[in-house]
């Protein structure tokens, strides 16, 4: 049978990643290596029939000399293909893996500039797929990692926190702000393209591309494992063979989440948003692996995280529980009562968090007082002690004092004004988000995530 051309095969990705409706606006973000260019040239063809908007970014993350002529030709191809493009500037402080350092600048910086655009095309490949697949292996990971990437994915609002050049300066066009939404979504239509084949249509079309020569710095964890690919294709160990056992996986793996979400449906009762409440007999019921997901979802849910806590520190957290112990892990608490079990926000993640009315507070909360119920000044911060003492009569309130310390409150000065999710004072508004999705649950977040 003769292989789909590499053009329909993007039109089909994207049919079933985004459409049948289409966004009338898509960010590509392009860093000029062979994989991005490919993608670029792909969505321009492919918007002919379907008339999207296309933006693209560059990320310079000036780690490399030649990184600012790099963006400048992907300038020069967007001009010529009639897209706008942007520039975003980041400076590494030398602190931490610079490459988990630059993927989280990364992120940062494209939500920072996308406006109202939702979704963010990314060019990874099925060898990406692969390479991942090998170096999960490598650390031990479980079928949820061995799933690989996924091809849609949610990022939260500026994940990561990173150093930006001129403050954020934007070279190039952005697109309108107004009325965006927190947080936006990773598409990745290549993720079953081959590089070579990439390579090719690029050739074909005389596309220009640029090599970046850190792609064979063995210092780094993913060129030692793409080199390692070459040798193992040789012994039929292929990226095709692999990328095909991560899908099998991600098989399995929602296998797994539905009968872990059967159990959140038996298990999990009433609790404020943002919070897990659960049996604790029925919990204890479980076999380990429904166990230790609905565990790790808590957690993640919990605490917003983008990925959940690694297996080894879950599993010993897991003991503590089923003794009585509980214990805080991946930016969450997990209390033990007598009849349930609660996974709350950790206080000390949020005890020196303070925003303003109207914007993100840990990054998740979104509490607004568009009625003008808050003194003009008021703030949100946690509960803490000093709020809960404040609180006249607790005797109605069904959170006991551990699960409502971390929970956004408004403060005037040193008094509490508000905390929504108790019913105390005037009723103003408070969204959460998880991950750029307004948080409808946790039964919604274990079926979406």
């Amino acid at each position: 049978m003769t292989e789909r051309p590499l053009a329909q095969r993007f039109a089909d990705a994207m049919g079933q990643l985004l459409g049948p409706e289409f966004p009338s606006d898509i960010a590509l973000a392009v860093s000029g290596g062979g994989d991005s260019m490919a993608m670029l040239y792909l969505a321009h063809n492919w918007t002919r029939d379907y008339g999207v908007r296309l933006w693209v970014v560059t990320v310079d993350h000036g780690l490399r000399a030649e990184s600012a002529a790099e963006a400048a030709m992907v300038a020069e191809e967007c001009a010529s293909l009639g897209w706008p493009h942007a520039t975003l500037l980041w400076q590494w402080d030398g602190r931490g893996n610079v490459q988990d350092a630059a993927r989280r600048a990364r992120l940062a910086l494209i939500d920072r500039w996308r406006g109202t655009v939702r979704h963010v095309l990314f060019a990874h490949t099925q060898d990406d797929q692969a390479e991942t697949f090998l170096m999960r292996l490598a650390r031990g990971s479980g079928v949820d990692g061995l799933s690989g990437m996924r091809a849609v994915r949610d990022v939260a609002p500026h994940a990561g926190i990173v150093r930006v050049l001129g403050g954020g300066e934007i070279t190039g066009a952005a697109p309108p702000r107004q009325g965006g939404t927190p947080g936006y979504r990773v598409v990745r239509p290549c993720l079953d393209m081959e590089r070579d084949a990439l390579r090719h249509y690029l050739t074909v079309l005389k596309g220009r591309w640029v090599d970046d020569p850190s792609n064979e710095n063995r210092d780094f964890d993913r060129v030692r494992i793409r080199q390692l690919l070459r040798l193992l294709g040789e012994e039929g160990l292929t990226s095709s063979v692999l990328s095909d056992t991560a899908r099998r996986m991600a098989r399995a793996r929602d296998g797994l989440t539905a009968r872990m979400v059967g159990a959140v449906r038996q298990l999990c009762s009433d609790a404020p948003l943002g919070q897990v409440r659960m049996d604790r007999d029925g919990f204890a019921a479980l076999d380990d692996e429904t166990r230790l997901r609905l565990l790790t979802a808590g957690l993640s849910y919990v605490a917003g995280a983008e990925y959940r806590p690694r297996v080894a520190s879950s599993e010993a957290l897991l003991e503590r529980v089923l003794s009585g112990a509980g214990g805080t892990l991946h930016g969450a608490e997990v209390l033990v009562e007598k009849a349930h079990l609660r996974i709350v926000r950790e206080t000390s993640a949020v005890s020196d968090e303070e925003t303003p009315l109207g914007t993100l507070w840990d990054g998740q909360w979104l509490v607004s007082d568009p009625e003008d119920k808050m003194p003009q000044g008021a703030r949100v911060r946690a509960l803490g002690e000093e709020g809960w003492r404040q609180i006249a009569d607790r005797s109605a309130l069904a959170v006991p004092f551990r699960a409502a310390i971390a929970l956004p409150s408004v403060w005037l000065g040193t008094d509490l004004m508000a905390c929504p999710s108790l019913g105390i004072g005037p009723q103003i508004e408070a969204c959460r988000f998880v991950l750029g999705r307004r948080d409808t649950g946790f039964e919604a977040f274990c079926l979406s995530h």
